[in-house]
């Protein structure tokens, strides 16, 4: 009986090799992106090409000793999109074709929908979550997509809602794993490979990870915060009343205070001369002078007429008072 030598045996059964996209599978309209194929060291050279496509040609085919082929995608149009796969060759034999690589573009459709969980954005482990994808397009299914993490693709059809299409996305029951950022595309039947913009992202979070709140924390509004939030408002009353009053009690004295003035300048608009007085007998005590009254009679002398007899007394003039103030 013969012996087969170990490097047949492993010909027969060649180990599938593994293809990936570098940065990633999901690629914006215009972007680069690199296909790479990987297999044992023994292989002596790959293939890379779109599931369904011709075989390439031995001239087309790049021979790369012990290393991992590559496919370079310099701007990212719809004709490169679809499903991708390689094999690799090893001492004249050709590999079996690696799982299949969807290769989509994004960015294609402008209306790009939106993203909510029903439960909110924090959960508990175990809890049934539903994220909602919605769009006013109406796009025939909707793609979730887990940026991080243990990466999640998940494709529902969309149904009619409100005005546009949404689908519900279930993920039962969530784990610690399943938090991190989410976003959701729309696309059509006719182009499975052509999404939309992404939705905005959503950042779940599960209760007990490093990056969500701690479970000891309530996410809810309890009775004893309730409590305290309500005496915290009767507190502010008690405080708020005397301080109210205190500012009514300011603002009457205020005005009760501008009444009087405004009173006092009318009674002396309309009774000047008692002011004067007043004003004359503060002038007085402000100025005690001694006054003295001197009679002084003027006499003027006349000279006598042939007709005027000397006996008939002279006219006498009035007498006038004058006022003598020393000071």
């Amino acid at each position: 009986m013969s012996v087969v030598p170990p490097s047949l045996l492993c010909l027969g059964n060649l180990r599938l090799p593994h293809i990936t996209a570098m940065p990633g599978s999901i690629v914006p309209w215009k972007s680069a992106v690199t296909l790479l194929c990987q297999g044992p060291k023994q292989a002596e050279q790959y293939r890379i090409s779109k599931v369904g496509s011709p075989e390439p040609m031995g001239k087309e085919e790049q021979i790369t000793p012990g290393k991992t082929n590559t496919l370079s995608i310099t701007e990212m149009t719809t004709d490169k999109t679809g499903l991708y796969h390689c094999s690799y060759q090893t001492r004249g034999r050709w590999s079996q074709f690696s799982d299949p690589l969807q290769l989509v573009m994004t960015g294609v459709y402008y209306d790009k929908p939106s993203l909510s969980s029903v439960a909110g954005s924090v959960v508990a482990p175990g809890e049934n979550v539903k994220l909602q994808c919605f769009s006013r397009m109406n796009y025939d299914v909707f793609i979730l997509t887990k940026e991080d993490g243990d990466h999640i693709t998940q494709n529902q059809s969309s149904t009619p809602q409100h005005g546009g299409h949404q689908t519900i996305f279930l993920l039962n029951p969530v784990s610690t794993t399943q938090a991190g950022t989410y976003r959701c595309y729309g696309a059509f039947l006719n182009n499975p490979y052509l999404w939309s913009q992404p939705s905005d992202p959503l950042q779940l979070q599960v209760e007990g990870t490093t990056d969500s709140p701690s479970s000891t924390q309530p996410r809810r509004a309890t009775a004893p915060s309730d409590n305290l939030a309500s005496q915290d408002r009767r507190l502010g009353i008690w405080i708020g009343v005397p301080v109210a009053a205190g500012l009514l009690l300011l603002v009457a004295l205020i005005l009760y205070c501008l009444c009087k003035a405004k009173n006092n300048a009318a009674t002396k608009e309309r009774h000047p001369e008692a002011a004067g007085q007043v004003n004359g007998q503060a002038s007085e005590a402000a100025d005690p002078q001694e006054v003295t009254y001197s009679q002084v009679t003027c006499r003027v002398p006349h000279q006598g007429t042939a007709g005027t007899p000397s006996w008939v007394p002279r006219q006498t003039q009035s007498s006038e008072y004058v006022t003598l103030a020393f000071r």
